[in-house]
């Protein structure tokens, strides 16, 4: 199910690859049944009545009227990966981002948070054999950090390989500094810990402002416990400090906080709890 939400004039719109109720626990380790069912909170959007996380594999298109742009790529069709269930995929996606106004040829930006599996999938498609660019009148933008660092790790070059190396023999990518702005609307916000180069999205158009996570906050319960950490994280203590820091800046405020793994409804406002940490409002 695709959401819109409007920030001043810039339209943001959820494309979902897949939406899956529990088979995650192995990216939040500590997020266990017994311990997440005590944050009614969470349930029905986020949990299940049995404690079972509910997450998302989505991409949000960021419509400011001057520019589209497209933030992470999911997991993409006809790739092989190690998690048996994101590999060889032949889901819509496509379909359902045209369906959604986006047809690939008008957007001409794609935005990577980072480099990991399940955001930079559909920065290809395979066409006769071939990895070739989904989005061909984009720039592929990815902090130079963030790239420096994966281009030498041995586990992911077969990421790299049918994902990212592609649209760089094309001549497409753009690697940035951690705080660059797309334009007016629209800048990147550091984010490091789960990855080196982790960025968020910053989004503030007439005085309406919104944040796209990325993987700082897989799920909402890392509001509530911070100091559950990612399996995946680079550096937990770091992610911990940064998720902190985040969630501090936008407690108790109007920015809208748009999760990169967040299940329908996915959007909300940051509000502390009475008894520590946060909790994400999502009461239209």
């Amino acid at each position: 199910m695709n959401e819109v939400w409007q920030i001043g004039k810039v339209k943001v719109t959820r494309v979902v690859e897949m939406e899956v109720t529990g088979g995650t626990r192995f990216i939040l380790p500590d997020a266990t049944r017994d311990a997440v069912r005590g944050y009614r909170w969470l349930y029905p959007h986020f949990m299940d009545d049995a404690g079972n996380l509910v997450m998302s594999i989505h991409a949000l298109v960021v419509d400011t009227g001057e520019r589209r742009i497209v933030v992470d790529t999911c997991i993409g069709n006809d790739k092989q990966r190690a998690i048996p269930t994101w590999s060889n995929l032949q889901t819509s996606f496509l379909a359902d981002l045209e369906n959604a106004g986006y047809p690939p040829v008008c957007i001409d930006t794609v935005l990577c948070t980072h480099l990991h599996v399940d955001h930079v999938g559909w920065n290809t498609r395979l066409v006769d054999g071939k990895w070739v660019p989904t989005f061909p009148g984009a720039r592929y933008l990815v902090a130079e950090t963030e790239w420096r660092y994966w281009r030498d790790v041995e586990s992911s070059q077969d990421v790299l390989e049918d994902s990212v190396r592609p649209v760089m023999d094309a001549g497409l990518v753009d690697f940035v500094a951690e705080s660059h702005r797309l334009c007016d609307e629209v800048w990147l916000e550091p984010t490091p810990g789960h990855t080196p180069g982790h960025v968020s999205v910053r989004i503030a158009s007439e005085g309406a402002d919104a944040l796209i996570t990325g993987d700082c906050i897989h799920h909402p319960c890392q509001m509530t416990r911070t100091d559950w950490c990612s399996s995946a994280d680079y550096d937990q203590a770091q992610g911990r400090q940064t998720r902190e820091s985040l969630l501090e800046r936008v407690a108790d405020s109007d920015v809208l906080v748009i999760g990169t793994h967040f299940a329908t409804p996915t959007a909300g406002h940051v509000r502390r709890r009475e008894y520590g940490g946060y909790w994400l409002d999502v009461r239209t």
